[in-house]
């Protein structure tokens, strides 16, 4: 009890002696308190300009009218890096208020651009990529692609990754670099595409019948585009059939539809016309089993035979 209280006594003593020394802490503890204040309020601040912004600019672009309509792809590309760039300048703000220099933070930056370059890697390569798919645009938002064997809608293209939205309702969420790297194909891009069946018909058949059938059947629907004019010819033979092949054009939109129903109606066609379709023939040939091999018969017992006996003496 008595050291403790000694060594209070001591403590206000030297407080006590030097006053500066207290008047110099206090008013750096009160610096520092404004300063977190004030960083607080600018990162607060911050991320509230970041988000307001990027809707700024979202809404923007979404006003400019376009070639295919409004350009979602672009508005969530635009938006992300505006979000982005807001957060990081921001960042220095906050560094700034705390007594970080903005050249000090600079310096550390430059030092440790290697090692963040290689730890990042894969990153940078993802944003890289998604500049040059926002450049060249192989697709946009609402587009049916197939990239990297997967086929579905895209959803959302950012900086680091593509979403799409498969056939079955699936969620698939690419990186950019995956995409970028591989071959991808546009269901969406073309007005129009064509479409080609083959079917085989039987050889007794008449062949300008079914061509006839084909045209017809195309013309017939709405959905088939009168030029190019639908085009059917034999292509192939078959080892059951001769392969006749229909090649019509339609609108993108309806190409699904109008395929499936061709299909249905070529089959009823067919079968209205007296046209048959083979069904693929299976030749089985079965060969007779060889002839057992025939035995030699021994000589019948008193019949002479063209050998000599050895035991037999030869004749004088």
């Amino acid at each position: 009890m008595q050291f403790a209280e000694q060594m209070d006594q001591r403590l206000r003593q030297t407080l006590a002696g030097d006053d500066d020394l207290v008047r110099k802490f206090t008013d750096a503890a009160g610096d520092l308190a404004v300063n977190l204040v004030v960083a607080t309020i600018i990162l607060a601040v911050t991320l509230w300009a970041a988000g307001w912004l990027s809707g700024l600019v979202r809404r923007a672009l979404g006003r400019v009218p376009g070639r295919r309509g409004r350009d979602t792809t672009l508005q969530s590309f635009i938006g992300s890096v505006v979000r982005y760039g807001v957060v990081i300048i921001g960042l220095v703000a906050v560094l700034q208020q705390l007594g970080v220099q903005a050249t000090s933070i600079l310096a550390v930056l430059g030092a440790a651009s290697l090692a963040i370059g290689l730890a990042m890697q894969g990153t940078l390569s993802n944003v890289a990529a998604g500049v040059m798919l926002l450049m060249l645009r192989p697709y946009r938002v609402g587009d049916f692609v197939e990239v990297n064997g997967q086929m579905g809608t895209v959803r959302a293209l950012d900086l680091f990754t593509t979403e799409l939205a498969s056939p079955a309702g699936l969620k698939v969420v690419m990186p950019n670099s995956k995409v970028f790297g591989e071959m991808i194909i546009n269901h969406s891009s073309p007005l129009t595409r064509r479409m080609e069946i083959t079917i085989g018909i039987d050889y007794d058949d008449d062949i300008e019948t079914a061509l006839r059938i084909m045209r017809e059947t195309a013309r017939a629907d709405d959905r088939i585009l009168v030029d190019p004019e639908p085009w059917a010819q034999v292509t192939s033979f078959g080892d059951s059939a001769v392969n006749v092949t229909l090649r019509a054009w339609a609108a993108t939109p309806v190409f699904w539809d109008a395929y499936h129903h061709m299909l249905t109606a070529l089959k009823t066609a067919f079968a209205a016309g007296g046209l048959s379709i083979p069904y693929p023939h299976q030749v089985h040939v079965e060969k007779a089993p060889p002839p057992a091999p025939v035995s030699p018969k021994a000589p019948a017992t008193g019949q002479r035979s063209g050998r000599r006996s050895p035991r037999s003496p030869p004749k004088a």
